[in-house]
């Protein structure tokens, strides 16, 4: 239809083309100042972190000789090594724990919730009205020795003492960590979710499939590119989390992020802590590759 209307009407295809052209125009230069700005900044703050990594530590924010002992000494040192494996165990266990949770709720919004939608969506970004730094205090007053999670056990006759392994534990990491990106895993599954065509299950329920069947071979495999994102929008900031290790965590509960900190700041060694940063950026692009091609590989539909 279309191919024998332009041979009918040639004269519209040529008027359309000038104006998807200015259309395309109009929006690349409305998006380019955000996208110099953002990429400039971006760019300046990696190459200012590479820089400082192969700097000599002389005192000067601008040196002139460098050297490759920092990001040797990074990736030599076994506490470093320690702590980066931990830092990734943990933020992969926060994510699993999180996209697994968040899951059910993105899938209620997304077929279940009708005209309470907005309403549960609104609910859902509410603490983000918060500080993080205050919700991690929150849950240190809720899993404090004398907390409230253990008055509320004591309460109800559930325990006879307080318990002391709520708090300064890596449990601990993971469950503040999952609740303060919670909603950056819910959002993306449920945008995804939510496009779905809904055709596709009542064509699954026609040729006999089960609700089980229809949401194993149907739903999640086309459901995969926001579960990822969902995934790496959780797992990359949450490897170099310092705040809630520092606060709700004990010393087997520091991360890379700590160390980072603790260069930049106590030790007053930028270009060590550069050679960190750098080192754990390759490390995460490294893990999100590997987990991206097992992802294509298995589980999205071929």
């Amino acid at each position: 239809m279309s191919v024998a209307r332009s041979q009918a009407d040639p004269g519209a295809v040529t008027a359309a083309t000038p104006v998807r052209r200015a259309s395309r125009t109009f929006d690349l230069l409305l998006n380019l100042p955000g996208g110099l700005l953002t990429s400039t900044l971006i760019l300046f703050t990696l190459g200012l972190l590479v820089y400082l990594s192969l700097r000599v530590n002389d005192g000067q924010i601008i040196g002139s000789a460098f050297t490759t002992d920092n990001l040797l000494w990074a990736l030599s040192d076994s506490l470093t090594r320690t702590v980066l494996l931990r830092s990734i165990v943990l933020s992969a266990i926060v994510t699993v724990v999180t996209v697994v949770l968040a899951y059910p709720v993105a899938w209620y919004l997304a077929f279940h919730a009708g005209k309470r939608r907005n309403l549960l969506l609104f609910l859902i970004s509410l603490p983000f009205w918060t500080s993080y730094l205050l919700r991690v205090f929150a849950w240190k007053i809720v899993l404090a020795y004398n907390g409230v999670l253990n008055s509320s056990l004591m309460a109800t006759g559930l325990t006879d003492a307080p318990l002391t392994g709520l708090l300064n534990t890596p449990m601990a990491v993971v469950v503040v960590l999952a609740h303060a990106y919670a909603a950056f895993a819910v959002l993306p599954i449920y945008i995804c979710l939510n496009g779905l065509a809904r055709n596709l299950l009542e064509a699954a329920a026609d040729l006999g499939a089960r609700p089980r069947q229809s949401f194993a071979r149907v739903v999640l495999p086309l459901s995969m590119p926001g579960v990822l994102s969902a995934a790496l929008v959780v797992f990359v900031p949450t490897v170099g989390d310092y705040v809630t290790p520092a606060l709700v965590g004990g010393p087997a509960s520091s991360m890379i992020g700590t160390l980072i900190q603790a260069q930049f700041g106590k030790a007053n060694d930028w270009t060590a802590g550069a050679a960190l940063a750098v080192v754990s950026m390759v490390a995460i692009a490294l893990v999100v590759l590997l987990t991206r091609a097992l992802v294509r590989r298995w589980v999205e539909p071929r």
